[in-house]
């Protein structure tokens, strides 16, 4: 039977904390950041979106807020690997912000919409325009904090 090199059991586990605790994170930081941030937007006069909304999704005809929650566990997993990389002052909450207001946004933006039938960037109105990148960066901070809780409790 082969055996693991030295060391590769650490990171292997190492790794695998990163991952359910940037899972967590996503899902847990979603459940509160961001659909606080959508609330607070909406109380504020700018949009009114559906929050924890139980509406299917197809095509398995999930609850949209269990097909977010997922999608964002898969954001916070790679956020994870991704920000433990980033130099300095952007390997913590500024890493984060940046990670879901960049990469998380554009893809949403420029890929998601489009499957999804629509506009490329929501068509550019505001106020979602302006609301989307602070929920999101609302959502990249809640992710930091969450991550750095599950990560000691994984410990």
């Amino acid at each position: 039977m082969a055996r693991a090199a030295p060391g590769t059991g650490d990171v292997m586990a190492s790794s695998w904390r990163m991952a359910v605790a940037g899972f967590a994170a996503g899902v847990l930081s979603l459940l509160v950041f961001h659909q606080w941030g959508f609330f607070t937007a909406a109380e504020l006069g700018f949009g009114r979106p559906n929050l924890y909304s139980m509406r299917p999704v197809p095509p398995w005809g999930v609850p949209t807020i269990v097909s977010q929650a997922f999608w964002a566990g898969l954001w916070g997993t790679l956020g994870a690997f991704v920000v433990a990389r980033l130099p300095g002052i952007l390997n913590g909450a500024l890493g984060w912000i940046l990670f879901a207001v960049s990469l998380v946004l554009a893809v949403n933006w420029f890929v998601v919409l489009p499957i999804k039938g629509a506009p490329v960037g929501g068509g550019w109105r505001l106020p979602g325009v302006a609301v989307v990148p602070i929920v999101y960066a609302l959502w990249g901070f809640g992710m930091w904090l969450f991550y750095g809780l599950v990560r000691r409790l994984l410990k």
